[in-house]
This record gives structure tokens, C-alpha cells and sequence, in this order.
């Protein structure tokens, strides 16, 4: 595991994974208005949005990254936004590109230390030309709540493979079981699960090639799902291109 900045601010405490499942050809038009619209309005009210990716491997699934500093926040903030003027404003054509908003995990870091760094745009993605970013997430559905000795087992079995490989890990978060403080949105409930995010040095990656990674990467005797991921060009996580934010 990488050490470098290890006294580095970190993000965040809560963590929501969320993947769409979206009418077919709208995923464009949906990324269109969330980056226009919903990045500075929420920051603005204490949220990161840490990442927002087209899922390669699904053509309709869009999968976004939403931290916050606590649960308490976390209630205090989704209730500002989603009662305030900007969702009210475009809404209706948000939800028009939607079939399914529920798929979401509700996270906090395996560690204080496995946090995302707060400058994650700026490291970890060798220059090239070759091609657009890619983030892989790989999710570990275990049977019981995930403790310390998993999380160790991850970093002596599973991200020395990952480093071999090529994949730069970012993060490392577990499911967060306290309540969900706003229940408007749901979140998948009763699952235990494992969380990596990656940022493989090689910008065209073959789906041979993460078949192979699913099957070196085992933990707890459980394969991961791997999620492929291309940033959005306002994406922090994998360096969009107009990933800066508005003062």
C-alpha cells in the first residue's frame, strides 16, 4: 500500500457509492446536467463529490462517488439539496434518464489512513496521450461484518497483487451500518461488503485482463466484482479534464 502523504488531509468519513441504472442512450444527457449542475451546488453544502464515471461494461449505468464528514452532515446536507432550488430546477430531466436510483452502498474507510486523499486529483495518474483514465472499483460481498483482520488480510494478500499489476490503490472502504439518516434515499441495507478503488497505470486495459485480476484477487475465499470505470471530464477521481471547481 502506498504510505507517501500519510498525514495528508483525507475524504471522507461517509462514503455513498451510487449506481444508476439508466433508460437506454440517456447516459450522455444525464452526465451533461450532473456536471453542470450538481457538483458546485452540493459542494457548496458540504458534500464532496468525489467521482462520477460511465461504467464501461454497462452502457446504461452511471456510478457516482458522494462523501461527507458524518452522518449528521450527511442528513443535514442531502436535506438542503434536495429541497433547495437546483435539484428543483432540473429534477424532472434527471430522474427523466433514470430506471433505477437505489443501488447504493453506504461506506466509511476500512481505515482513517485508506481514506481518499484530498488531492487526489492532482497524483497518482502517470501523463499520456494514449487514452482516456480508467478507475476500477472492486467490491467484496462477504458473509459477516468486516473487521480489522479482513482489512489487514487485504493489505498483505490482495493489494501487493494489485500493485504488481499495475493498479495504484486509492482507497479502501467497508460498509457503514450505522442508520440511514435520510431515509428518502435509500441504501442497500444488511450487506457487508469491501471496497477497493484503483487507478491502473495502463489507459487501455483488455476485459481478459480484469477477468484475470478478479481471479488473483480473492479475499475471504470471494472474488470481487470489478467495476470498470471511465471518469467524467469533470470527474476529481481520475483527473477530468475540467475537473476544477468554481469559486
Amino acid at each position: 500500500m502506498n504510505t507517501a502523504g500519510e498525514f495528508e488531509p483525507r475524504c471522507c468519513a461517509v462514503l455513498e457509492l451510487r449506481q444508476y441504472t439508466l433508460k437506454p442512450g440517456r447516459r450522455d444527457a444525464l452526465i451533461d446536467i450532473f456536471d453542470r449542475h450538481f457538483i458546485e451546488s452540493q459542494e457548496a453544502l458540504g458534500m464532496s463529490v468525489v467521482g462520477q464515471f460511465r461504467d464501461r461494461r454497462r452502457p446504461d449505468r452511471f456510478v457516482w462517488l458522494r462523501g461527507f464528514s458524518d452522518m449528521e452532515s450527511r442528513r443535514n446536507a442531502l436535506a438542503a439539496f434536495y429541497d433547495g432550488p437546483i435539484w428543483g430546477a432540473h429534477k424532472a430531466k434527471a430522474n427523466d434518464t433514470m430506471l433505477d436510483s437505489d443501488n447504493v452502498l453506504l461506506l466509511k474507510p476500512a481505515r482513517p489512513d485508506l481514506a481518499f486523499r484530498t488531492n487526489i486529483r492532482a497524483e497518482g495518474i502517470p501523463p499520456s496521450s494514449t487514452g482516456p483514465v480508467t478507475v476500477l472499483a472492486g467490491i467484496y460481498q462477504m458473509t459477516e461484518p468486516i473487521g480489522a483482520t479482513l482489512v489487514s488480510d487485504f493489505e498483505h494478500q490482495v493489494a501487493p497483487i494489485l500493485q504488481s499489476n499495475g493498479v495504484r490503490v486509492e482507497g479502501v472502504f467497508v460498509t457503514e451500518p450505522a442508520l440511514n439518516t435520510y431515509p428518502r434515499l435509500p441504501v442497500r441495507e444488511g450487506e457487508h461488503v469491501l471496497v477497493w478503488f484503483g487507478i491502473p497505470k495502463d489507459r487501455v486495459i483488455s476485459s481478459e485482463w480484469l477477468d484475470r485480476l478478479a481471479l488473483t484477487t480473492s479475499l475471504g475465499n470471494q472474488q470481487p466484482s470489478l467495476l470498470e470505470l471511465e471518469p467524467t471530464s469533470r470527474s476529481l477521481l481520475g483527473r477530468g479534464t475540467a475537473a476544477a471547481r468554481a469559486s
